[in-house]
């Protein structure tokens, strides 16, 4: 009965109402602070960020235990290693090289790849990218990328990993988001999506 005749008088609605405010305030506020840090964060990282355009070694087909190679892993039957190989799963080493000495390991490879840099085959167009040449493209891509975009490539770190994630097939490559815009050239390192194809 107090706690009701207590809770009718204004003055003690107008506390509650100016301690609610305050909170709601101070919350909305360290809210903005938290989001405006991670904004922060991810603009210094942006523009400290720089990729390593040359592998660590360059040794081909090395027998040395401390040569370890990246690649590519998914492939069914093909598998690109960082130093541009492509080779079949079955000729790669126990480091994650492909074996430069198996006939059909090659590097640099284009095979499958159209002028535009969209290619039917994941391994190849990795291995395409890897190409030393390709690294003003790249660039100009990174330099260029919309800013949503380029938040997904805050992640990668040399020009291997740049291959990957730039061959991989894209929102460029297909089209009302069911249908690819060339379903034989879906894997694309270059500046353009791929042709739009008639169905």
């Amino acid at each position: 009965m107090v706690l009701r005749r207590l809770l009718r008088k204004r003055w003690v609605l107008g506390v509650v109402f100016a301690l609610s405010l305050i909170y709601f305030l101070t919350s909305t506020l360290k809210q903005e602070e938290r989001t405006f840090g991670d904004r922060t964060l991810l603009e210094l990282r942006d523009s400290d960020h720089h990729i390593r355009w040359k592998v660590r070694f360059n040794l081909g087909n090395s027998s040395r235990p401390a040569a370890q190679c990246r690649n590519s892993i998914q492939g069914k039957a093909l598998l690109t290693d960082e130093l541009g190989y492509v080779c079949e799963r079955k000729d790669l080493l126990v480091n994650g090289c492909c074996n430069v000495n198996a006939p059909n390991s090659q590097q640099y490879i284009c095979k499958s790849c159209l002028a535009n840099g969209c290619c039917s085959i994941y391994e190849y167009c990795v291995s395409c990218c890897l190409q030393p040449d390709k690294r003003a493209l790249l660039e100009r891509f990174l330099n260029q990328a919309a800013k949503g975009f380029k938040n997904l490539f805050t992640a990668v770190e040399d020009h291997f990993e740049l291959c990957l994630a730039k061959c991989r097939t894209s929102s460029q490559s297909v089209q009302h988001e069911n249908t690819y815009r060339n379903s034989q050239a879906k894997y694309c390192y270059g500046e353009s999506p791929p042709e739009l194809l008639p169905v």
